[in-house]
Parts: structure tokens; sequence; C-alpha cells
């Protein structure tokens, strides 16, 4: 059986290719754009945000990606910056520290669309 890899970038899962079989072990970006923008410095800023508004909170309250997209960046930017904060909160998930929801449902960081809560994973 193969195992799961997600991309260290956008936190999605990455499809295994035939053609991997041999170097899958060296894969770590999904495609050639996410090998290229890899997380920076403004990334981990952007974690860290998501993750200390979620500290502020109950176990079970939950926050709008935009919350941490807004402490981030400036007010005329920040709505531009939010697919690098759901790329964020995927990378969360993956390290196990968050929970992403859709209607107060759990939903596959690899496929969700539209409109998404945060929520701290609890035990």
């Amino acid at each position: 059986m193969i195992p799961n890899k997600i991309c260290r970038t956008c936190g999605r899962a990455i499809q295994w290719r035939k053609k991997w079989e041999t170097c899958w072990h060296e894969i770590h970006y999904c495609s050639t754009q996410c090998r290229r923008s890899k997380p920076n410095a403004l990334d981990q800023e952007l974690e860290k945000a998501i993750l200390k508004i979620l500290t502020q909170r109950a176990n079970y309250d939950t926050i709008c990606p935009s919350e941490a997209t807004r402490t981030v960046f400036k007010e005329e930017e920040w709505q531009k910056q939010m697919e690098r904060t759901r790329q964020a909160a995927r990378r969360l998930h993956a390290d196990g520290k968050i929970e992403i929801l859709q209607k107060g449902k759990v939903v596959d960081p690899s496929t969700f669309k539209g409109t998404i809560q945060l929520r701290k994973r609890t035990t």
C-alpha cells in the first residue's frame, strides 16, 4: 500500500503516479507551482495567527480564515491573500492542530470548496 502524502505548500493530498514508483520518497510537492512557491516566513506568520486566535476562543468555537488574514495583511490586501490562508489552514490540519469545517461538519482539506470555518482539534 502506498502511504498518503500531503503537499508542503498547499496542504492537499498528493496523488501517487506510476512514474514516481522509484522516487516516491523524494516527492514533497503536488505540482511545479507548489514547488516554486514554498512556504516562507509570511506563511508561518499566518499559521501562528490562526493558532493564536483559536487559543483565545473556547474549545469548540470556530473562526473564519479571514480573521487571521486581516491580522497579518493590510486592510486593502487581505482579500487577495485568502488562498494563502487556506493553504496555511490545510497545513495545520495535516499537522493535526486544527479541523476544517463546512456547515458544522469536518471536510476533506484537499477537496473542499466554498466558505470554511476553522476549529482547534480536540482529542
